[in-house]
């Protein structure tokens, strides 16, 4: 779809203001993932993103909220209406969390957070504020630049507002586990699992819905194995992991690790290995960089493609 600048917000302007169109620059939310991507170049101004829910939809199931706000703030007011994000919540911004392009754990019940944002007003490298998208679920079809932010690590553009797309907080959600058992089992067991988690020797499984189904799926998983309630999620190791599903139960790693099975998400005591881009991917790269800030003056430093 065509990005467009966006109407007279003075908040916005401001923002736009503030990154200017000179010198290098950054944006930073609450540095709960800082480290991905590389070093930012000695030298490069940081600048924070504005705050704040501009407008909330439920009936629609949307929400305008702008980059620097918390998830936690974002999601305690749409609980307030039975709905939720699916963003992760680990204590980071809005604008952080879409940069950095990291699904949640439950993302088989909550979705991608690639497909969250309906709409994105950014900072562009000349200092412009830039809006594209639609502020509707049943959206057109062109090329997709919300979609494209997701994971940039603030590259292309710096996300000052966003709106997203919000859905329902089931009635009942229970969470599972049980040893030496397969993981994948329980994909093709379940109808619908919001969250697989797998550490090499214990499972964990998440159901939601209305109660009689959660009973139903619950029963289910007694075909897997000895599956006994418990009280939630294991707490994840603080390094993220993006790998091939058909790969993630393998992680090169020897310390702890935590994987999100069907995602290609996982967590490990240990950073992730440097991954060199495929060389048409690489030069893709390249030449999305060049279009959108062909000096370099957006995060310089970091490569989205390394993450």
């Amino acid at each position: 779809m065509t990005a467009v600048l966006a109407p007279s917000d003075p908040v916005l302007l401001e923002f736009a203001e503030l990154v200017g169109a000179d010198d290098p620059v950054a944006v930073s939310g609450k540095r709960t993932r800082w480290e991905l991507g590389g070093q930012l170049a000695d030298g490069t101004r940081v600048v924070e993103a504005p705050s704040g829910i501009v407008d909330y939809q439920p009936a629609e199931m949307t929400v305008t909220v702008r980059a620097g706000t918390s998830v936690t703030e974002l999601n305690a007011a749409l609980a307030e209406k039975g709905q939720r994000s699916g963003l992760p919540d680990r204590g980071g911004t809005v604008g952080g969390a879409l940069a950095v392009g990291e699904s949640d754990v439950r993302a088989l019940g909550r979705g991608l957070i690639r497909a969250a944002p309906l709409q994105v007003r950014y900072v562009s490298a000349e200092g412009e504020v830039v809006t594209s998208g639609g502020p509707t679920v049943k959206n057109v079809s062109g090329f997709d630049l919300p979609r494209l932010m997701v994971g940039s690590l603030g590259t292309l553009g710096l996300l000052a507002e966003v709106i997203l797309r919000t859905n329902p907080v089931p009635p009942t959600a229970r969470w599972y586990s049980c040893r030496d058992v397969d993981p994948t089992d329980v994909l093709d067991t379940l109808l619908a699992p919001s969250c697989v988690l797998w550490d090499g020797s214990t499972t964990w499984v998440e159901i939601e819905g209305h109660t009689a189904d959660v009973d139903a799926e619950a029963r289910a998983l007694e075909i897997i194995g000895p599956f006994d309630e418990s009280d939630g999620p294991p707490e994840l190791p603080p390094h993220r992991w993006s790998v091939p599903p058909s790969q993630a139960q393998r992680l090169p790693t020897t310390g702890r690790s935590i994987v999100a099975i069907g995602l290609g998400l996982a967590f490990a005591d240990e950073p992730a290995p440097t991954r060199p881009l495929d060389p048409p991917v690489a030069e893709l790269h390249r030449r999305l960089k060049d279009n959108f800030d062909p000096t370099g003056r957006l995060n310089p430093g970091r490569d989205a493609g390394s993450v």
